[in-house]
């Protein structure tokens, strides 16, 4: 019997991408290697979307502690990258997220909150889209998001847990 073992989309990009950078820094010339300072891009694809991912299986099962657990930590990804990227190619990537993103989070806070199903999946349709409108608005709308149709995570189940 062969036995298969998934590896989350997140966890291969990871080694993929940030192995290297850690494993070909060189020393400064005190001896300390410099930090790394992740990516934009290395930012979205490890912390936003895999949070966006969580929140949207969260909201298709009904899993409502779930999905207020992963919409709180898609909003601290949201302000690391905030944090670390407050402005790319001169764009103010800080202040577009937050403007795109405050309205349609804050509404799904709430649906997610009273269990509301149909405003919950209206609200997370809107952040999806807000996200491809920053996208666009960045000029990297070759980026396009969408509501998830399917777990990149096998190994965790979105189903609200049995009591």
């Amino acid at each position: 019997m062969k036995l298969k073992i998934a590896v989350p989309a997140g966890l291969i990009l990871l080694l993929v991408f940030a192995v290297p950078v850690f494993l070909s820094a060189q020393p400064a010339s005190d001896g300390s290697i410099p930090a790394y300072r992740p990516g934009l891009g290395d930012l979205m694809t490890m912390t936003v979307q895999p949070r966006h991912i969580k929140v949207g299986l969260g909201l298709q099962e009904k899993n409502w502690p779930l999905a207020a657990y992963e919409l709180h930590e898609l909003e601290e990804s949201f302000e690391r990258v905030a944090r670390y990227w407050p402005q790319w190619r001169k764009k103010p990537i800080a202040e577009m997220m937050t403007s795109v993103t405050k309205d349609p989070m804050s509404v799904l806070e709430q649906a997610i909150k009273t269990a509301e199903t149909s405003k919950a999946s209206s609200a997370f349709e809107q952040l999806t889209e807000a996200c491809n409108t920053c996208h666009q608005s960045v000029e990297v709308g070759v980026i396009v998001i969408k509501i998830p149709e399917s777990s990149s995570f096998p190994n965790q189940d979105f189903r609200p847990a049995k009591r």
